[in-house]
């Protein structure tokens, strides 16, 4: 079965069927992405952290043909990606860690030589 283009245009709940939170009209997958993103935001302002990005992709995989088809590439998306004192920071804010994540976080570190801070509190440390 396809998606036609109006059925991907409809609102679709979020991956674990929690209220998907918004702020500054932004929606968000999780109230904890949420106020983490509030407490960046602050340390931005603040000079603690710059340059803060949302929602930031990594290819881990590309594309690939075989045969006659295409693979998709893999991706991962970050929560966010800041730097602080002269480093990257990769973070994503984790409730509960998916066989799919843990994947995907080895993969990080495998292919970009990145380890993602991952978070559980929205007060942990910056």
């Amino acid at each position: 079965m396809t998606q036609t283009n109006n059925q991907s245009k409809l609102k679709r709940p979020s991956k674990y069927g929690a209220a998907r939170p918004v702020y500054k009209g932004k929606k968000y997958d999780s109230g904890l992405e949420m106020l983490r993103f509030r407490r960046l935001e602050e340390a931005e302002k603040k000079g603690i952290i710059s340059e803060l990005r949302t929602q930031q992709p990594y290819v881990l995989v590309p594309k690939q043909k075989v045969g006659d088809r295409i693979e998709r590439p893999v991706r991962y998306v970050a929560d966010f990606v800041y730097v602080k004192d002269g480093a990257l920071v990769v973070e994503d804010t984790k409730g509960f860690r998916t066989a799919m994540y843990v994947i995907k976080r080895k993969l990080m570190l495998k292919v970009h030589g990145i380890v993602i801070k991952e978070v559980n509190n929205p007060a942990d440390e910056i």
